[in-house]
């Protein structure tokens, strides 16, 4: 049998003999190893004493705490906090002290800030008591003197137009030329006369009206071959002209206005009446964009057409204009909504709806615009507009407002069923539509927070760059609030739609920090728009120095700065219960009322 004892498999002979495993000494080598060892170790102890260098002149040993403890500015600052408190000090106590008084410091200016809000209330018949305010003549010079900027900035923007550009669209302010965009085809149509004649007017610059007045009777034609927007002609064109004659009674305005509606209406020769995106000036025909949904037309567009037309019919006695626009109402009031929404795309020969893609920014904006503006420019007459905008808003309000992680209020846009957390510039624009529709609704003080809240979040967008102008889109995510994220989002085409906001909300609130923040705008223009020959875009808002567009657009001289102007103007200057602004802030008068407008 095996033993149970294992064997070791080799075994050390010498001279045959068997050798034990174990030894009682080290062998030579193995003694001169351990040596080294012990050497060495002797040497790394005792020689730092003789290499490491001397820090007594470089730190003071009686101020380590130098070492330990945060500097400013060379200083010991701030709280220390130490891992031994001195003798008889309670470290703790010290702090629970100085937390008190900071927390009393700040109930103090809390109070203060309080008593102030209180003092500023709207006391004996809503009118205010200031108390630490400038009072009401110097805050009418201030407003003088921020009106008449605007007013210098329009005819530096009109005569620069005038002396490198007149009758092209518009100008191109470092290039000092003439500048057409897509939408004017390839004719020079003297845009920015048309666009900027009402604003001239407003602000009492009759020289340069009558100018431009001239032009329109002897120069302005659409009788080229090229192809034109609809809106674009409609909102700009037609828009301006019919402002034009309504200010004046000018019969040449009305007639321009009626040669040029003509020339739009080939596009609404469609199997529903919804009319396409392009028209041939010179043929007529017409089409829509091939990038819209598959070439379809656009909700912005097709419904931004009905105040222009309307008062057309109105004051021609002919009901053409209004019998197409109406004929548009009527689809999208017996096609259905989904989710309560309006799609941003409609096919004109089915009558269905494309993409579903719903926004209040771009391809979408103006619509909403439009059907509470026609309801305010009938009188309110049309009810069937005003309920169409309260259906319309109750929709998105249900699925387009959100409120950002810092309490933001914003629209987002909505893609088949999931939600993007952008915001167009375009869409500040619904801050002043939602202020001005509390008025009528279910719920005004609802609907006019909304409006505020929505300025401010424009103000924030504005406010966050550096240079205190607002990009064309702004994101809000995680990470990110009221801000641009992708480059292709970050330019200022000198875009109107905030400082429409703070219009409307200046003269339905009368808080001051509206007319305050339009100032802010007039600056940043000034700071990063203003060239030698006009006014320019920028390429990115963010950069302190930005590049710029070379663009002075056309509707900077009818929208900002008309804006602007009427933001430091008195409430009768324009005033909301006699006119109504097209989406080109070009007035068109309320049915039933009597304009004395013009004193500034």
């Amino acid at each position: 049998m095996a033993s149970g004892v294992e064997v070791p498999t080799y075994q050390r002979y010498m001279n045959g003999v068997p050798v034990p495993q174990t030894r009682k000494m080290l062998r030579m080598r193995e003694k001169y190893i351990v040596f080294l060892v012990f050497f060495t170790f002797v040497l790394v102890c005792f020689g730092g004493f003789f290499f490491l260098p001397d820090l007594r002149d470089r730190v003071p040993v009686d101020d380590a705490s130098q070492i330990f403890i945060p500097q400013k500015d060379g200083v010991s600052g701030g709280k220390i906090f130490r891992h031994h408190p001195l003798e008889g000090e309670d470290v703790h106590r010290e702090m629970d002290r100085e937390k008190l008084i900071e927390d009393k410091k700040i109930e103090e200016e809390k109070k203060k800030a309080e008593e102030m809000k209180k003092a500023l209330e709207v006391v004996n018949d809503h009118e205010a008591v200031a108390v630490a305010e400038p009072n009401d003549s110097e805050k009418d010079e201030e407003n003088a003197k921020r009106r008449e900027k605007v007013k210098e900035m329009m005819k530096f923007s009109w005569d620069q137009y005038a002396t490198y550009a007149w009758g092209h669209n518009e100008l191109k302010p470092i290039s000092r030329k003439g500048h057409s965009a897509s939408i004017f085809g390839n004719s020079a149509l003297g845009a920015t006369i048309v666009d900027g004649l009402d604003t001239l007017y407003i602000m009492g610059l009759m020289d340069e009206f009558k100018k431009g007045r001239d032009w329109v009777a002897t120069a302005l034609q659409f009788q080229g071959a090229s192809d034109l927007s609809v809106f674009e002609a409609n909102i700009r064109f037609v828009g301006g002209l019919l402002t034009c004659y309504a200010f004046t009674g000018d019969q040449i305005f009305k007639n321009k206005a009626v040669e040029i509606a003509n020339k739009l209406l080939p596009a609404f020769n469609t199997p529903t009446g919804i009319p396409y995106a392009i028209v041939n000036m010179k043929t007529g025909s017409s089409h829509n964009y091939g990038w819209a949904s598959g070439g379809q037309s656009i909700l912005a567009e097709f419904g931004t057409l009905h105040l222009e037309f309307a008062y057309l019919s109105k004051i021609t006695g002919d009901s053409v204009y209004l019998d197409k626009v109406t004929k548009i109402r009527n689809v999208l009031q017996q096609i259905d909504k989904p989710n309560g929404l309006y799609p941003n795309y409609l096919n004109p020969k089915t009558g269905r709806w494309g993409q579903q893609h719903t926004s209040i920014g771009a391809l979408g904006d103006s619509f909403y615009e439009y059907l509470l503006k026609a309801w305010i420019q009938s009188g309110g007459v049309d009810t069937e507009a005003r309920q169409m905008y309260d259906g319309a808003v109750q929709g998105l309000e249900n699925k387009l407002l959100q409120t950002s992680r810092t309490g933001l209020k914003y629209f987002s846009d909505y893609k088949n069923g999931r939600l993007e957390h952008k915001m167009d510039h375009l869409a500040c624009f619904s801050g002043g539509m939602l202020a001005l529709g509390s008025a009528g609704s279910s719920d005004p003080g609802k609907y006019l927070q909304y409006g505020a809240d929505i300025t401010h979040t424009c103000h924030e967008a504005y406010d966050r760059t550096a240079a205190k102008l607002g990009p064309e889109a702004f994101r809000f995510d995680a990470n990110t609030d009221a801000k641009s994220v992708r480059q292709n989002e970050k330019y200022y085409i000198l875009r109107p739609e905030t400082v429409e906001s703070y219009f409307y909300l200046w003269r339905l609130t009368k808080d001051q920090k509206y007319r305050d923040w339009g100032w802010e705008a007039v600056q940043a223009l000034e700071n990063h728009c203003r060239t030698a020959s006009g006014f320019s875009g920028i390429r990115d808002v963010y950069n302190a120095n930005p590049a710029k567009d070379d663009v002075q657009q056309s509707f900077f001289l009818a929208e900002t700065l008309k804006y602007l102007y009427l933001l430091f103007a008195d409430d009768s200057v324009i005033s909301l219960d006699e006119w109504v602004f097209n989406t080109e802030a070009h007035p068109l008068p309320i049915a039933g009322k009597h304009s004395s407008m013009i004193s500034s």
